[in-house]
């Protein structure tokens, strides 16, 4: 009975302190890591929350068919230390992206690695010198 009391003490303490519990989301069973895809679009929705963020994107695929893209994205808190905001992602800003696509080609996922918004030239990600191509 004292080693159960215990216990509940010990994870009511955990639970009050703010540790935060870390789900496993492994990316690489939903996209492939080792390839890069650049989609383009008009921006549909931003949500911009814990965990993950999200981006719908209208676009054309492969065969200039349309289609609307759904990009996961980090973490809102971790854009937000970023300097993330919703401001330069409002539906209809046309934007440029490169990811890592999803495994499956019919759902039109992308891991979202680099971002830019033509219009305002706020971009995302990536490292100098790397380009959107």
């Amino acid at each position: 009975m004292k080693v159960r009391l215990i216990l509940l003490i010990i994870s009511a303490t955990a639970l009050m302190s703010g540790i935060q519990l870390y789900a496993h989301h492994s990316f690489a069973a939903t996209y492939f890591e080792d390839k890069q895809q650049t989609i383009e679009g008009d921006l549909s929705q931003f949500l911009f929350r814990n965990p993950p963020s999200f981006v719908h994107v209208f676009g054309k695929d492969e065969k200039g068919q349309p289609v609307t893209w759904g990009v996961v994205w980090g973490d809102g808190g971790q854009l937000g230390r970023q300097g993330v905001t919703r401001q330069p992602l409002k539906p209809g800003a046309h934007v440029i992206m490169v990811g890592n696509p999803g495994r499956n080609p019919d759902d039109h996922r992308l891991r979202m690695l680099r971002l830019k918004r033509t219009s305002a030239g706020y971009t995302w990600g990536g490292r100098p010198g790397e380009t959107f191509d």
